[in-house]
Order: structure tokens, then C-alpha cells, then sequence
């Protein structure tokens, strides 16, 4: 379960297409955790309700939750909060903030980030210089993601998107396998299937071990994750949602 949410939010790219969200402020995800075969926790996704600005300028703010639940507590205890602020026009990460504590492994993180000086300030003064623009964080990357024009994806296209993670920046790999139906606590839904292809050795033992689906419609909602990593499997279910932009296609 490690570092399960910080995976799962580093999904996918095509070209952007903000003029018409898939999103509202408001709207609350909430996903089961598997672990092998037991139920490990529950982890949310939430766009604020609320108006915020950052260097001045309005922005979303998005707040994702991991925690696990009381018998995996025993043993490998989660307690994981992740925040955004982006910009709702450009939707390109502005701050970041990371509180994680996992089976003891704990780590925080807040980086401020400068767009039009193509710089993030990691903290302690440190600046780093950034490639370009619409760089991501982990979880701005989610809604980012969603905007994104998929209608000319074609089985086996690889897409990148930049994000800046833990001090580096990596352009991220995704690989579209073209559209599925699957069985979910929501219902029956037709969705586009991913692979992300990831860096070997971290979590997974091989580039192609994560499979994600997100809903074929209007909302893009990823509606599964599902993972091979170095000590066993993991699964990521949408358990239930709230304040959708469009009713979900079943």
C-alpha cells in the first residue's frame, strides 16, 4: 500500500483542452484499497468548494486523502494527505503540499511554484528551474489528466506529462489500450484503459505492472487502478462520488 495514492494520481496525456472541464469545484471522489484479498482503506479526491487565489491569481485547490482502515492498521498504518492549488484557466500546479505517514515512513513537502519564471521553490529558499510551462504536481496531474482531448487516441499510442516529483522533474508515460467495459461498485461502465509506464525498481518490478480505467464520457473519472508491486498486488475501486459536472454514463 505505499505510496498507493501518490501512484494512482500519476496518470496520463494528450492534448489539453480547457475550455470545457470535466469538473467542478465541489465534486468528491472516494475509492476503496485493496491489498492482495483485504480490504486495506479508503482514499478521497476533493475539489474544494471554496474560492482561493495564489501570487494573486484565482485557483482550485484540491485536497486527496489516504488512510487505512483499522485492522491494516496493525500493521502497516496509512495516514496520507496530499494538496494542490492550480490554475483553473492554464491548469498548471501553483503549490503543493505533502503530509505522509506510512507503516512509519514519514515526509513533507511544500513546493510554491513560479509558471512565468519556469521555477519552484522547494523550500529553505531553494529554488529549482523548471523546462517549460504546465509543469504538475502529483496530484494536479489528476484533473490536468481529465481535461485532456482523448478523442483521437488510437491502441497503443504513448503519451508524456511533466510533473515535478520529489525534487526532479520526470515526464511520465502512458499508453492508451483502447476501450473496456467493466464491472465497478458504481455499476457497469464503459472506460478507456492505460497503462502508465513507470520507472522499474520503485514500486513496481515491471514497466507495464499498473493498469488504469477511466470512465469513457464527459467526467474522464478514474474508476480503477490496479497494481503489481515489489510485495504482492494492489487495487484502487471508485466506491462512490459527489458533485459530478454530468451524470455518469452506465
Amino acid at each position: 500500500m505505499k505510496s498507493l495514492l501518490t501512484t494512482c494520481l500519476l496518470l496520463f496525456v494528450l492534448n489539453l483542452n480547457t475550455q470545457e472541464l470535466p469538473f467542478k469545484k465541489g465534486e468528491k471522489l472516494t475509492y476503496r484499497v485493496h491489498y492482495g484479498l483485504m480490504n486495506a482503506g479508503i482514499a478521497t479526491i476533493e475539489l474544494q468548494n471554496k474560492n482561493y487565489t495564489v501570487h494573486g491569481k484565482p485557483a482550485y485547490r484540491a485536497v486527496g486523502i489516504g488512510k487505512s482502515g483499522s485492522f491494516f492498521d496493525w500493521f502497516f498504518k496509512v495516514r496520507d494527505r496530499y494538496e494542490t492549488y492550480f490554475s483553473p484557466t492554464d491548469l498548471e500546479a501553483l503549490k503543493f503540499v505533502r503530509r505522509i505517514n506510512e507503516g512509519g515512513y514519514k515526509k513533507e513537502q511544500d513546493y510554491i511554484f513560479y509558471p512565468e519564471k519556469k521555477q519552484v521553490d522547494i523550500g529553505s529558499g531553494k529554488m529549482m528551474d523548471l523546462p517549460g510551462r504546465k509543469i504538475q504536481d502529483m496530484v494536479s496531474a489528476f484533473y490536468f489528466a481529465r481535461a485532456l482531448d482523448f478523442s483521437g487516441a488510437k491502441k497503443g499510442d504513448v503519451f508524456t506529462i511533466p510533473i515535478f516529483l520529489d525534487e526532479e522533474y520526470v515526464e511520465t508515460r502512458i499508453k492508451y489500450l483502447g476501450v473496456e467495459t467493466i464491472d465497478s461498485d458504481v455499476g457497469k461502465l464503459e472506460c478507456m484503459k492505460f497503462v502508465p509506464v513507470v520507472q522499474k525498481g520503485r514500486i513496481f518490478k515491471d514497466e507495464e505492472d499498473l493498469l488504469v480505467w477511466i470512465t469513457n464520457d464527459k467526467n474522464k473519472i478514474p474508476v480503477r487502478a490496479q497494481a503489481k508491486i515489489l510485495v504482492g498486488s494492489v487495487k484502487m475501486d471508485l466506491k462512490g462520488y459527489k458533485g459530478l459536472k454530468y451524470s455518469l454514463k452506465k
